[in-house]
């Protein structure tokens, strides 16, 4: 993103403003309204002054006073109706962008938000995004922009009034509201610029204070509470003084605003009390006059504030778009193959090469290999083998950049991404689960499954028990990412998860090395029941998925250097030898048995 974005940017937003071009005529009507009454404020004072206090004349002040009501009650309505129209039309903005920005996130492929996680914090800073960008946009909209047009009109008539009004000293004016807005401007740069720095320090502390929160359990197994205390106290300070620099700004902007507006209306009002005292003007000209005079000398400064919004508008917008311009990598094509009915689960890869954007060594080459339908296979190898790489691209999540990947014959390339994701069922080594209740994460494949089914599935998973203990059953929220289950019963929800769907290729990433025995035992039973009469393509991390494997897959460094069962490899291969021993705890011949150790990825 540009250092100094372009205020044009903004305009490419103004055709989201069409379907509502009603409200904004109506809105437009009424800002004219509203400057009109404020500048038929200045002729009412005139005649107060002028027909009714100096001529003495109680009839004549009453109806100026009667007209000044009138107009000041068209003034209330039309500014009422023009502040809820503007303010519709930035909320309904905002709320628009934010629909179309997820909307299109939710086409983009995992890629798209890897890659952002190395240059502008992830998809954390892109949900932000959809937060403060889009508020800022709805300001501008909603208020800045408003006020600005407004304002250029009540400038725009009060220099024409004060110029038929006396133009000599309308030429004074216009010469000293540069040398009164100058001074204000300046200071305003300077509190705009603190008040940002004051943010992101508050900001700060509020990442650290979530950060040590959230890992509240390592900062106390780890008795770091004083350390933390002792950084969050600086941070606290920084911000602090970060808060007096920009108040202490502030204040002189306060003060010089009010020294110079009133040194000006001063030099106004002896100026044109000569003239007064020459009759070459009337007292209630030059009330007027000054009048006209502070109405344009605000109205500058409020359109000098503006154009700071419409700068930082013009960086949220541009952000916000280049969200809205990105292609996804992955799409269906024009005219995509459709899936027979039903889908076999036969699946082959065919000379696949595959690197990661910005990176030089592939994750997979050279991968042939063949899963039948209904076949059980199981992947191994050292970590960076390309296992979970492999599960990527049988998703669809990446194209491979040589060679190509077929379901029951069919180049994943010609068919739907949604209709080939369908197919498939992911459980993975870390399962997500999102705030909800428990039906809610289990009709998460399909979102019309009926209780009866839920119960089938939680029940097949080993997660019907746990379930129904639960407060509510299944209707009691889980918190978010399901914080209030166990590492084994997330794993049985996500695989219950998976059973609802029904799908005809699992894709598994097994993950119980990080259980305790009994939770490793009903985990592994409900994936038992998970697999059966499905094409499985497994990340092995337990000796007894290898067993029970129709096919072992030896991965290393993208490449298969190994298939067979687990008793030929043991007797074929060096490496799944020693992978055994370390991952599995079987005994290289003529050693004894070690210890299980973390599976490799």
């Amino acid at each position: 993103m540009s250092a100094h974005p372009d205020p044009r940017i903004l305009l490419r937003l103004l055709g989201m403003l069409r379907p509502y071009r009603r409200r904004l005529l109506v809105a437009g009507l009424m800002l004219f309204l509203a400057a009109a009454s404020v500048m038929l404020l200045g002729q009412g004072l005139r005649l107060v002054i002028d027909q009714g206090f100096l001529a003495e004349d109680r009839a004549r002040l009453n109806e100026a006073l009667v007209m000044m009501l009138a107009v000041v009650a068209v003034l209330a309505g039309a500014s009422a109706l023009r502040y809820y129209l503007v303010s519709w039309i930035g909320e309904r903005l905002a709320a628009d962008l934010r629909r179309r920005v997820f909307d299109h996130l939710l086409t983009l492929e995992p890629g798209f938000f890897e890659h952002a996680k190395g240059e502008s914090g992830g998809a954390g800073e892109i949900a932000s995004r959809l937060t403060a960008d889009t508020s800022v946009l709805q300001s501008l909209f909603g208020s800045s922009l408003s006020l600005a047009l407004r304002n250029l009109v009540m400038l725009v008539g009060a220099v024409a009034l004060m110029l038929v009004t006396q133009p000599w000293l309308s030429a004074l004016v216009l010469l000293g509201i540069p040398a009164t807005v100058l001074p204000i401007l300046w200071f305003g740069r300077r509190v705009r610029r603190l008040s940002r720095h004051s943010q992101d320090r508050v900001a700060e502390l509020g990442r650290y204070a979530g950060e040590s929160l959230a890992g509240i359990r390592t900062v106390q197994a780890f008795t770091h509470e004083e350390i933390e205390r002792r950084d969050y106290g600086a941070r606290v300070e920084e911000a602090f003084g970060s808060a007096v620099a920009r108040t202490r700004q502030r204040a002189w902007l306060t003060g010089i605003a009010v020294l110079v507006v009133f040194i000006a209306v001063g030099i106004m009002l002896w100026q044109g009390g000569q003239s007064v005292l020459a009759d070459t003007l009337t007292a209630g000209e030059l009330s007027a006059f000054v009048f006209y005079a502070v109405l344009a000398a605000g109205a500058v400064a409020t359109l000098a504030e503006v154009a700071g919004d419409v700068q930082r508008a013009a960086g949220a917008a541009e952000r916000l778009l280049e969200l809205l311009t990105a292609r996804p990598r992955i799409r269906a094509p024009a005219q995509p193959t459709h899936l027979p009915t039903p889908v076999a689960g036969d699946l082959r890869l065919e000379g696949v090469r595959f690197t990661y954007p910005g990176r030089s060594q592939p994750a997979l080459d050279a991968l042939d290999l063949h899963v039948r339908h209904g076949e059980r296979v199981a992947l191994v190898g050292p970590s960076g083998a390309g296992k979970s790489t492999l599960l990527s691209l049988l998703l669809r999540f990446y194209d491979p950049d040589v060679g190509r990947i077929c379901l029951d014959s069919l180049d994943l390339r010609d068919l739907d991404p949604r209709v080939l994701r369908s197919t498939m069922g992911l459980v993975a080594q870390e399962p997500v689960l999102f705030t909800g209740s428990a039906a809610e994460n289990l009709r998460y494949g399909r979102p019309d499954a009926p209780l009866e089914a839920l119960r089938d599935a939680a029940r097949d998973a080993n997660a019907l028990a746990f379930i129904e203990a639960l407060p509510q059953g299944f209707d009691t929220p889980l918190g978010p990412g399901g914080v209030q289950l166990s590492g084994g019963q997330r794993q049985r929800l996500a695989i219950a998860r998976a059973l609802l769907k029904n799908p005809r290729i699992l894709l598994l990433d097994e993950a119980t090395s990080a259980l305790d025995a009994e939770s490793e035992r009903q985990v592994q039973q409900a994936l038992d029941r998970l697999m059966q009469n499905r094409t499985s393509v497994v990340i092995a991390h337990r000796l007894a998925t290898v067993v029970a494997a129709d096919r072992l897959l030896l991965l290393d460094g993208g490449r298969l250097v190994a298939a067979g069962r687990h008793d030929e490899l043991l007797a074929t291969s060096t490496l799944y030898r020693h992978l055994a021993e370390l991952q599995f705890g079987v005994a290289e011949p003529g050693k004894p048995t070690g210890e299980t150790a973390a599976p490799g990825r």
